[in-house]
């Protein structure tokens, strides 16, 4: 009588199924994404390539006599098409060549650095708004909870208007601050692209809250004396928006004037936009903005295509303002106490938020390669299915 054996055999459950391969282990599937990628991107030349490739074979086994005959016996008796077709061609590419968008390149550009005596750190900031005397205990105690939350650094910059004991917000010390900003931020960007003032043909100027008279691209084309012929634009009231929106006007206007640069100044002004009150709407607007400026140069020149830093491909603009909500979430009013300053809503980040979607789902198709817009078109309608079921 045969004993139990007290130690059985134990057969995994792994062995003990049909043995699958395991693709994670076998296949890396990024590698497999990748060749989708390529394979749909450049499908159009791996099915041209073979043709084109038959075709070269073919005509290699022509003989002279058979390039005579074609002549002779085909393209002469269809000389009439021939030279229509020929001529057709060249008008086409003609035509291409001369209507297609110019390539435009932002050639480099300059932010300003303010001098140290302007830095304003979190604790300079919280004892000169104490020492003006126009802040309640308990406007302190926000500016401080929002200015913790607001990603700002200890290197941030005022104007000396607004540092100073007490504050002297006037329009002087307002042109002063525009002056150091776009200046600074100019003389940097001719210094690095070694480009003439005289060469600039097309020039910018954006600033929300500051337009004075004459206007900030006035005061450009006067200190540097440009060209009489300089066309100049002076946006003023668009927001955070305008340095895109000043991007995309420079863009338009190199599409119409060959061989030319752009220079385009995208700043904002905060001596007269400094708010002295307490309404908390309002005062998000001083723990939020600084003092700051930028000069880009953008250029249609062919010949500085070599040095630029990016080529502007694609411009989508989006516009909400006819949106009651998003036109009224950023508004410059007077509160309670006749003290003007930028209130922001609490919709604010809502309608960024759709602003940006929208935005997004526009600009997606134009920049997402093919295989990615096949995958999210395959995604989109797989969830379709599976929720109507």
């Amino acid at each position: 009588m045969s004993k139990p054996n007290p130690n059985p055999l134990l057969i995994p459950p792994s062995q003990s199924r049909s043995k699958l391969p395991d693709f994670k282990q076998t296949v890396k599937l990024k590698y497999v994404k990748l060749g989708y990628h390529h394979l749909i991107t450049h499908g159009m030349y791996l099915f041209l390539s073979p043709l084109a490739l038959l075709i070269f074979a073919q005509l290699s086994t022509f003989s002279a006599q058979d390039l005579h005959d074609l002549w002779n016996h085909h393209l002469q008796s269809n000389l009439i098409s021939v030279i229509l077709c020929t001529t057709l061609i060249v008008f086409f590419l003609t035509l291409y060549f001369l209507t297609r968008p110019r390539a435009i390149y932002l050639v480099d550009f300059s932010c300003y650095k303010p001098d140290d005596a302007r830095q304003c750190t979190r604790q300079i900031f919280m004892d000169r708004s104490g020492l003006t005397g126009t802040f309640t205990e308990q406007s302190l105690n926000f500016q401080r909870k929002i200015l913790e939350r607001s990603g700002l650094g200890e290197s941030t910059y005022l104007p000396p208007a607004v540092l100073n004991v007490p504050p002297n917000p006037c329009m002087a010390e307002a042109r002063k601050e525009a002056e150091a900003v776009m200046f600074g931020a100019i003389d940097d960007l001719f210094a690095k692209t070694k480009v003439k003032p005289k060469d600039v043909g097309i020039l910018i100027v954006n600033c929300s809250l500051f337009n004075p008279t004459p206007s900030l691209s006035a005061m450009v084309i006067n200190h540097y004396k440009l060209r009489g012929n300089v066309r100049s634009y002076n946006l003023g009231g668009m927001g955070c928006s305008a340095g895109l929106i000043s991007i995309d006007l420079a863009k338009d206007l190199l599409q119409v004037h060959p061989n030319s640069y752009a220079l385009v100044i995208s700043m904002e002004n905060i001596t007269l936009n400094w708010y002295f009150g307490n309404d908390k709407s309002m005062l998000l607007s001083n723990c939020l903005f600084r003092m700051g400026g930028a000069a880009i140069l953008l250029s249609n020149k062919r010949s500085e295509r070599w040095r630029a830093k990016y080529r502007l491909v694609h411009t989508v603009r989006t516009n909400k303002g006819s949106d009651d909500k998003c036109f009224s979430c950023v508004t410059q009013r007077e509160d309670s106490e006749g003290k003007i300053g930028v209130s922001l809503s609490k919709e604010l980040m809502g309608v960024a938020g759709d602003a940006l979607k929208t935005n997004i789902t526009t600009l997606g198709p134009l920049v997402l390669p093919m295989s990615e817009q096949l995958l999210f078109f395959a995604t989109l309608m797989a969830k379709k299915l599976l929720r109507s079921r």
